[in-house]
């Protein structure tokens, strides 16, 4: 059952975190959807001052803009189809290169109803770019269309919150 907000607080939750942290360090980020339709970029763009660190997105929707816009393998895809970690992470770096930022984040998967591509609804891949690598997770999500693309969304801005957390700060020392 979501939560009374639609499930949506823990979306801008992530988000706050995950704005906050990369402010803080001077970055900015874009990213590069799939499965989720343009909604972490909207999530993102739903707290106020997001444009201090949100460049862009591109929806990559189709298996082509992957690979046309975003510089996915085509190789890959061929061997894999677009719902896979190593099209996620590529999805993240190419987005990043593409609009000159610090951070891509980028989502791919089958948000169902059913499956796709020989992967069950709820399949999903997720990645961070950064500087001080990328970052990919699979996750296997239930419930219908709504809560996976909510899922994969969260998971998404948490990874990159979590990635700022642990990364070195500028300079090497910790502030303290």
């Amino acid at each position: 059952m979501p939560a009374p907000d639609g499930g949506h607080g823990t979306l801008v939750e992530a988000a706050r975190f995950l704005l906050a942290k990369a402010e803080e360090r001077g970055l900015t980020l874009a990213v590069a959807e799939s499965l989720t339709g343009g909604e972490v970029a909207s999530t993102l763009v739903s707290v106020p001052g997001a444009s201090a660190v949100v460049v862009g997105a591109v929806v990559a929707y189709a298996t082509r803009i992957k690979e046309q816009v975003l510089g996915v393998d085509a190789a890959r895809l061929a061997a894999t189809g677009p719902v896979d970690g190593e099209v996620a992470k590529q999805m993240a770096t190419g987005v990043a290169r593409l609009m000159g930022t610090d951070l891509g984040l980028a989502t791919t998967g089958v948000a169902g109803p059913g499956a796709a591509d020989g992967h069950p609804a709820g399949t999903v891949h997720v990645a961070v770019a950064s500087p001080w690598g990328t970052l990919t997770r699979e996750l296997h999500l239930s419930g219908g269309r709504e809560a996976v693309r909510d899922g994969a969304t969260t998971a998404v801005l948490a990874l990159a919150g979590a990635l700022l957390e642990t990364a070195p700060q500028p300079g090497g020392d910790a502030v303290g």
